[in-house]
């Protein structure tokens, strides 16, 4: 009897199985890949993709170009005849103020202000935010509250307060002094970022490690560093970009022999002196704009995936 109840379970089974295959495939039915939906949606996005990459095409073709070309007005035209002379003169021999020296002083210069400001305030700001996020010490909220405030201050209201400390410590007018500037404006936002981002790694982890004995420089360096490679990369940057890309610290805090790239930038396009070469300004824009868009493209993944790990949680 066992046996034939269960050849009767078994055939139920197979009769519901094939009744199932009979009537044809279940779930979702698959979208269309030409919906309205993806129309409007990839249209949108081709449009905003077109707005932002024309001026880059018109920058790109302009700077291949000699001049007699460039004056017969037609800019989206591509290149007739390619010329790399253009990217020449913007390094090597343009004229940014009384230097013709082109960009490549500012280059140095803006390297020497980028790295060391991106170290500084990266470390400090980390150390800041992993003991903000995991350790409590007294008058942490308070400085909490500090930092926020500080980190959404215009900068513009500090500058003049700023330029007289530096005259007074004898480091105005140098890199040192803008280097300075650069780590302490950055460090707000950044100690924000890594509060939050530590605040979202597993509190357990930290509380196994303080069971284990270990203090905090050890659960820094061999358990939050590892896992921290995404909000990292985040703050690199917001850094590299804010700092390289900076234009009125560098023309208020330096002096000409120290400017940054970008305070050379704008003497060449905006010089009055001999005749407009549009190809030069081109050539000149693109490779100061070169470094943050390179750093971007490179670690452009693990800057979503910082954001998205707990950069803008609270």
């Amino acid at each position: 009897m066992a046996n034939i109840s269960t050849l009767n379970t078994t055939a139920a089974g197979l009769d519901a199985v094939s009744g199932r295959l009979g009537s044809g495939p279940s779930g979702a039915r698959p979208r269309k890949v030409l919906s309205q939906r993806n129309i409007i949606l990839y249209g949108l996005l081709i449009v905003a993709a077109l707005y932002y990459l024309l001026p880059l095409y018109v920058m790109i073709v302009t700077s291949m170009k000699g001049m007699p070309e460039i004056r017969l007005g037609n800019i989206f035209s591509p290149p007739m005849e390619i010329t790399f002379e253009p990217w020449a003169k913007a390094w090597a021999s343009a004229c940014t103020g009384l230097n013709c020296d082109g960009l490549s002083r500012g280059f140095w210069n803006s390297v020497r202000i980028l790295v060391p400001s991106v170290v500084v305030s990266i470390a400090v700001a980390s150390v800041s935010g992993y003991a903000l996020a995991n350790w409590r010490f007294k008058g942490s909220d308070v400085f909490f509250s500090i930092l926020i405030v500080g980190a959404f201050i215009p900068y513009q209201v500090m500058i003049y307060p700023i330029v007289i400390l530096l005259r007074e410590l004898g480091i105005y007018g140098t890199l040192t002094g803008l280097i300075i500037v650069h780590t302490i404006f950055g460090m707000p936002i950044l100690t924000l970022l890594f509060r939050n981002y530590f605040t979202s790694l597993p509190e357990e982890l930290f509380k196994a490690a303080r069971i284990d004995g270990a203090g905090f420089w050890q659960i820094f360096l061999r358990i939050m560093l590892p896992m921290s490679l995404p909000i990292f990369v985040v703050a690199m940057i917001l850094q590299v970009t804010g700092i390289w890309n900076d234009f009125l610290f560098g023309v208020v805090f330096t002096r000409p022999d120290s400017y940054p790239m970008t305070v050379q930038l704008n003497n060449i396009v905006n010089s009055v002196q001999g005749v407009k070469e549009y190809n030069v300004n081109m050539a000149a824009t693109l490779l100061t704009g070169a470094v943050p868009l390179i750093v971007y493209f490179v670690s452009g993944r693990l800057f979503v995936r910082g954001i998205a790990a707990g950069a803008v949680k609270g």
